[in-house]
């Protein structure tokens, strides 16, 4: 285990590590749950209500506590449970079976040479069985110690996790993590937004921003926070990661809530000194843990084949039986003296009754030749597997990673020997097996490939079919940095104006600048500023932008700010505030993301970034010749490796703007199948767009 905040992050992880497959899809309708933080009302059929700050109005919903329990056995269901768990190996059941035998009178051997062994394996295996489960019982207690302030009588009280309440308010500080899910009320940072990392939900090491509502952000301090009083309506407890469906009711305002405003138990808060939250989900109804599945008992393959070469053995040993049982109901009746045949056998193995001595011969050849499987075999492995899952696997140390203190930890030691059996690797294109960086590489606008790098895929297939590619040698002013790696002087510094088509450079890099929910830290300069963004695609993008000329540097609520150099004439610079309308943001089934932004001069545009099929079959008519081109430089940038997404935009005149506006607010607030409205509110006379070009981005 690690130690200190490294400790912790081992502990949560525990406790959501077994995520299962059966995730729901994003979309996908739910039953709806109502968190109230308020009056008393009659709980509805689809959805339930939790009071803020008043535990006693919510004693008659009888939520679910905290407290979290991933153990398998129980004091009471130890032995039964454990003992079943042991007699699904064929082995053990074979040697219930000897020993059973060994205690009838026609057994020719001791009884305990049979059942001593037996009670020994099946004594090492519950032990270890019960080592194993105590350290997850200890692993729950102590993450149901974890402390965390609580709000209470206008003032923090630091309680343990297990303690936690539907309705509580809670305030986490940085690098700690999510006690339960929790509605996001404000934050030290300015905007209400936090960093959050769900590594220990979805793998990904990126930090992801979560933003309070704009309503909320004053209840920050615990004077603040006690004064409020909302209601939630949402969705009933689902295993979605990604989705969640409610809506705050505070002083008779409804305002929807997205996953934007949830932070899931088991992530970690990041680059926040610290924000406050109200507690939705507790317990084994968090997603993380409805994700979990019951510990299983899970068999490695040596067991299975094990078990192939047992009934295989057993096979053998009963042919054999089977061969000395014929014998000995055919040669019984010639009473050798070396038999040893005295008037007490005769009785039992009467040889005018072949059938019968044959029949008794065979149990009995059973148990003489039982050690033709060996018992001590899986005394040995139970023993083996202990040792090297707690003195080899716990403690080696080239799997020891210092930097957060994090030694290797052997859960079960039933699956060692199946590290050795991996084979094959399968991962998709996003680079989270390689360094996860996005790099902007090459685009594609008004027709003309802009870009000079050439990529390892390229260079591969060159090689392999005998050509050499002549690569252009980088120009001196080049510029380097993390997410860019850009060349070509047709469209650094302003010469983009001289190119063919000016109007829709401006807007290709418009939409790179405009078309995100990236966040900025630090100065506001090009040199120092920094980008906190959802994927590292975004931040390549928005990176891009700035060497392009359009420097993203300030975000409010409603506004984007940017710097333009070059718009009006060349050297000229200026800055531009947008006002951002709506932010449509990128799902599975729409595959793109959209924002409608309002220029200084009253301009209404559409901006939208996607994948090609979805951006292609939206294009308003005309202009196949371009389309065309469009496409053979898309298959090129693929074909190099590259990942590709197109950019696309539209000018929205104020009539179909305030049209489409009202319906996606009426989807937005829907408590009941939220996504799905808003999937047929989206492509409503909206979506019809004018293209302004794709653009590829380098992988490592």
């Amino acid at each position: 285990m690690m130690n200190g905040s490294g400790r912790g992050w081992e502990r949560i992880r525990s406790s959501g590590s077994r995520v299962g497959r059966n995730i729901s899809l994003p979309g996908r309708p739910t039953s709806s749950r109502t968190v109230r933080l308020g009056r008393v009302r009659p709980q509805a059929p689809g959805h339930r209500t939790i009071y803020c700050n008043d535990r006693e109005a919510n004693l008659p919903v009888r939520f679910k506590g905290n407290s979290i329990s991933t153990t398998k056995y129980n004091f009471f269901t130890f032995l039964p449970k454990g003992l079943f768990e042991q007699f699904r190996r064929v082995a053990n059941c074979y040697f219930l079976l000897i020993s059973i035998l060994s205690m009838t009178p026609i057994s020719p051997v001791n009884p305990i040479t049979n059942v001593a062994p037996l009670s020994l394996v099946l004594l090492v295996s519950l032990i270890k069985e019960a080592f194993e489960d105590w350290k997850r019982f200890q692993n729950d207690l102590v993450i149901n110690s974890t402390p965390i302030e609580v709000l209470q009588d206008q003032k923090w009280e630091t309680l343990p996790w297990k303690k936690l309440q539907v309705g509580d308010i809670v305030r986490v500080k940085q690098d700690g993590f999510f006690p339960a899910d929790l509605l996001f009320l404000a934050s030290t940072n300015p905007d209400g937004v936090c960093y959050v990392e769900t590594a220990n939900l979805d793998g990904e090491t990126n930090l992801k921003i979560r933003k309070a509502l704009e309503r909320t952000w004053d209840y920050l301090t615990p004077e603040k926070a006690s004064e409020f009083k909302g209601e939630v309506q949402c969705e009933q407890p689902n295993n979605s990661l990604y989705t969640f469906t409610g809506n705050l009711i505070i002083q008779k305002q409804t305002i929807p809530l997205t996953p934007n405003q949830i932070l899931l138990r088991g992530c970690s808060l990041r680059n926040t000194e610290y924000i406050v939250g109200a507690v939705i989900f507790t317990g084994h109804e968090t997603k993380v843990m409805m994700n979990s599945m019951n510990v299983p008992s899970k068999r490695s393959t040596l067991e299975r084949k094990l078990d192939k070469l047992i009934l295989i053995l057993f096979g053998t040993l009963f042919f054999m039986c089977v061969i000395g049982a014929i014998g000995s109901g055919i040669f019984i009746s010639r009473k050798y003296y070396y038999l040893g045949l005295n008037e007490g056998v005769e009785m039992a193995f009467n040889p005018s009754n072949r059938f019968g001595v044959a029949a008794l011969t065979l149990f009995t050849l059973i148990t003489l030749y039982s050690t033709i499987i060996p018992i001590s075999l899986y005394v040995s492995i139970e023993m083996i597997k202990f040792i090297q899952s707690t003195q080899f696997i716990n403690k080696d140390l080239h799997m020891y990673h210092g930097e957060t203190n994090t030694p290797a930890l052997a859960r079960t030691s039933n699956l060692n020997e199946e590290l050795g059996q991996v084979e094959y690797i399968f991962s998709d294109k996003t680079g989270t097996l390689t360094r996860n960086l996005m790099e902007f590489f090459k685009c594609s606008i008004g027709g003309e490939v802009y870009g000079t790098g050439v990529t390892e895929i390229e260079r591969g297939g060159a090689r392999r079919s005998g050509m050499k590619i002549q690569e252009v040698q980088k120009s001196a002013n080049a510029v380097h940095e993390k997410g860019f790696n850009f060349d070509d002087a047709r469209l650094m510094r302003g010469a983009w104006r001289n190119e063919p088509d000016p109007d829709v450079c401006k807007e290709f890099f418009r939409c790179l600048a405009i078309c995100h929910t990236v966040l900025t830290e630090g100065d506001e300069t090009p040199e120092k500023i920094t980008y906190q963004a959802a994927s590292p695609d975004e931040a390549a993008l928005v990176t891009a932008a700035k060497n392009f000329g359009f420097f993203f540097y300030r975000r409010t609520p409603t506004t984007i700010y940017v710097r333009e150099s070059h718009v009006e004439k060349m050297g000229k610079v200026q800055d531009v505030c947008y006002e951002i309308l709506n932010v449509l943001e990128f799902n599975s089934t729409r595959k793109r993301q959209s924002v409608v932004c309002r220029y200084p001069d009253g301009r209404l545009v559409l901006y939208c970034k996607g994948a090609d099929t979805v951006i292609y079959e939206r294009l308003i008519n005309g202009n196949d010749n371009l389309k065309k081109i469009s496409r053979e430089h898309l298959e090129q940038f693929g074909s190099a490796g590259l990942r590709t997404l197109c950019l696309a935009y539209r000018d929205l005149s104020p009539e179909i703007y305030e049209s489409w506006n009202e319906k996606f607010i009426q989807a937005k607030s829907s408590l009941r199948e939220r996504e799905k409205k808003l999937d047929e509110v989206y492509p409503v006379n909206i979506s019809y767009f004018s293209l302004c070009h794709d653009y590829g981005l380098f992988q490592l």
